[in-house]
């Protein structure tokens, strides 16, 4: 792949091991991690890459596995071009590297509400790509729009329309990269906002294993109760719930185990391989559709290659 790599501003790193950049620590490498300086650093790059080279945006590794044979593509890393948090007029418009609690946290301060992005573990581009949400907000909720740049290193402005949200996902083509967002939330007391926050970090930290390597949520929870994905279904129905009533409430493989504190966590209790966690998380699917008849759909994005 080396003769088909264009000359960069950024950092171009051969063979980076991925188990470095996720939160569960497990994974093998990437052919390439490009960290590009700026948009247009990235918009060149990609416009200039083969088109048979394969490229993979990755936010802060927060609810990713990468398998143990790691990655035939050049992985893309937001670094410090892309973190930018700026507040003007209602709107908070910030770079798909900014970290969800810090957003939060700079929006309450200007009396604007997007407390729920506080307790989740990613950036911006992540919240946006995966629809995040918390408390029954959704990312969706308050979007306005985002840029991104194409495959073909095009810079574009997408809608929510574009991006046809739906519950933990969105419509965004093969190799489109999330560059930043804009976002118009309520209005609120920045002495409340921050009070709230507060009180949600507490009820995480006694309900979640914040402490462990995890990957935040495994599963989605069950929309409609059967996972259809019709727009009038529900989630009220917790994947814990179902993970309990299936005696998979701890269950180990390898390293891998699902949480004590909270089933629908899959923490690395050392020395798990990416392939001990995705098996104990098809092992936790096949148990909940034998027990209650639902299947559940992981949240946590699986990518790479088995190990050989």
């Amino acid at each position: 792949m080396t003769q088909d790599l264009p000359e960069v501003r950024g950092r171009l790193v051969p063979q980076k091991a991925l188990s470095e950049l996720t939160w569960l620590r497990v994974g093998g490498s990437a052919e390439w991690l490009f960290t590009p300086a700026d948009v247009d650093d990235l918009a060149e790059f990609l416009a200039a890459l083969g088109r048979g080279v394969s490229v993979f945006p990755m936010g802060v590794g927060s609810n990713l596995i990468v398998r143990d044979g790691g990655m035939k593509a050049v992985v893309l890393k937001m670094g410090r071009g892309f973190n930018h948090i700026e507040i003007e007029g209602g709107r908070v418009r910030a770079g798909a590297a900014a970290l969800d609690a810090h957003v939060a946290r700079r929006a309450a301060d200007a009396g604007l509400d997007l407390t729920f992005l506080r307790t989740i573990p990613g950036s911006i581009g992540g919240a946006v790509r995966m629809n995040a949400g918390c408390y029954g907000t959704y990312t969706a909720d308050v979007f306005v729009e985002a840029k991104a740049v194409t495959r073909a290193g095009e810079i574009v402005t997408l809608t929510a329309d574009d991006l046809a949200f739906q519950y933990r996902q969105t419509e965004l083509p093969e190799g489109w990269v999330i560059v930043e967002a804009t976002f118009a939330p309520p209005e609120g007391a920045p002495e409340a906002l921050h009070a709230l926050m507060e009180e949600q970090l507490a009820k995480r930290d006694a309900t979640q294993p914040t402490k462990e390597r995890s990957a935040g949520s495994t599963f989605r929870n069950p929309a409609g109760f059967s996972s259809t994905g019709r727009a009038d279904d529900t989630h009220e129905l917790k994947a814990w719930k179902v993970i309990d009533e299936a005696g998979m409430r701890g269950a180990r493989r390898g390293g891998a185990q699902m949480s004590e504190k909270h089933s629908n966590f899959l923490i690395n209790t050392g020395g798990a391989t990416a392939a001990d966690l995705e098996a104990l998380g098809e092992e936790v699917r096949k148990k909940v559709y034998e027990n209650s008849g639902i299947t559940l759909e992981w949240e946590i994005m699986r990518v790479g290659e088995t190990a050989p």
